[in-house]
């Protein structure tokens, strides 16, 4: 085919809009996706329904061991509203708000219609896609006015003007992220950010598994983490540790200590109450069981499990609350320290932490500024945000630069 082109690897959430972008501006523009389908992370999100978006942007939220200023100013590139109007009026996706949770999610509750719009919306665009190929080698043009050349298995190649690259990172592997976009970074020389997986659920004490089931809205704290850093909402025991979208948010906090050979602790509140009102409401109940009280706002069998962790006697009477029993008490009502003893790995997790520094591209078209023409998207950037929509903003915002840009200079020459 032409050089005059733009190749897209990957078909994800930031390939499929940088496809559909590029398109859009009128150059020729392929789709390489090792799967038979692509969008195999939008598919599964959300329960499979696609929290498309936030509600609300929370740009203090995002991670990276880049520049947080760079990361900033790619979170601004294309507003929270543009990109709803552009889901519901370009794509025909209607989003709806869910309030309990402050996300957007396609008013039909089908992650499927968001794939199946952004990949019929570029194939109406005229991208031309290669499914069930899988790209085995990315060359760099071999002089001036060369092309790139992409190597899919099976011998065949592609020629391009410019290449963009969204193919992930390390996590949830079965959905075709093999870190292939990663190790071809790192190979043409550019800056890389150690990666861990982010946004995973965390393995512990196996005495808690029998709390397994439980889950409540808490308070979850990273004590001397700079900046502070609190995140409120779902928690979830699991027969292996703790899962829910608080541990999630949290556990690149113990990943990241535990790759440096500490421990970072992680604190739960477990209501909205704090550890001056639980001493209060325990000294001024002066009638009644410990355990009534203490179930009356948590579930059962957490509330039991704290007194025994606690000390405090299950058939305890409040009136008869020994002091260094009540402070016990109150600091695992409100700073219980989560023992976590590693993580899932990439196999559970949402994201990949780490990857191509910010740096090493141009904050206005996501070119590389190590291997001109080659433009990068998406997870493969050194950045992630908090559960809920955040990851797809990203991966929305940074693969409608790269497609538009790449066309551009295809199109100037």
């Amino acid at each position: 085919m032409s050089p005059t082109s733009v190749v897209v690897i990957g078909a994800g959430a930031a390939g499929l809009m940088a496809a559909w972008h590029a398109a859009a501006a009128g150059v020729r523009v392929v789709l390489c996706e090792s799967t038979a389908d692509g969008g195999r992370k939008i598919l599964i999100s959300g329960g499979g329904r696609c929290n498309v978006l936030p509600a609300v942007t929370r740009p203090q939220a995002y991670v990276t061991s880049s520049s947080p200023r760079a990361m900033q100013r790619l979170l601004r590139a294309w507003p929270l509203d543009e990109q709803r109007r552009f889901f519901e009026l370009e794509l025909g996706v209607p989003l709806a708000l869910e309030e309990e949770s402050n996300k957007l999610f396609p008013a039909s509750n089908r992650a499927r219609d968001v794939r199946d719009a952004l990949v019929e919306g570029a194939r109406g665009r005229g991208v031309a896609f290669r499914f069930s190929s899988r790209v085995i080698a990315l060359r760099r043009p071999d002089g001036p006015g060369r092309p790139w050349i992409v190597e899919l298995a099976g011998g065949d190649r592609i020629e391009a003007a410019r290449v963009i690259v969204a193919t992930g990172g390390l996590s949830v592997p079965k959905t075709g992220s093999d870190g292939a976009g990663l190790r071809w970074m790192e190979a043409l020389g550019h800056e890389m950010k150690p990666t861990h997986p982010a946004l995973t659920p965390l393995t512990g004490d196996p005495a808690h598994a029998a709390l397994a089931g439980v889950s409540l809205a808490v308070t979850i704290r990273a004590p001397g983490v700079r900046p502070r850093f609190s995140t409120t909402g779902g928690f979830l025991f699991t027969h292996r540790g703790y899962s829910g979208p608080t541990v999630l948010d949290a556990s690149h906090h113990a990943i990241l200590s535990a790759r440096r050979g500490e421990r970072q602790s992680l604190t739960v509140q477990w209501t909205p109450a704090d550890a001056a009102e639980w001493d209060e409401a325990l000294l001024d109940a002066d009638s009644g069981q410990v355990s009534t009280l203490l179930a009356s706002r948590l579930p059962e069998r957490l509330a039991q499990r704290l007194m025994r962790e606690a000390g405090v006697p299950t058939d305890r009477a409040v009136a008869r609350l020994r002091r260094e029993e009540r402070r016990a008490l109150v600091a695992a009502l409100a700073e219980w320290p989560i023992p976590w003893t590693g993580d899932e790995g990439y196999r559970k997790a949402e994201v990949t932490g780490g990857g191509v520094a910010l740096d090493q591209v141009d904050l206005g078209t996501l070119e590389s500024r190590v291997t001109p023409g080659l433009h990068l998207c998406g997870e493969i950037l050194d950045a992630f945000g908090p559960i809920g929509g955040h990851n797809f903003f990203w991966a929305w915002a940074t693969g409608r630069m790269a497609g538009r840009a790449a066309a551009a200079a295809v199109a100037t020459g």
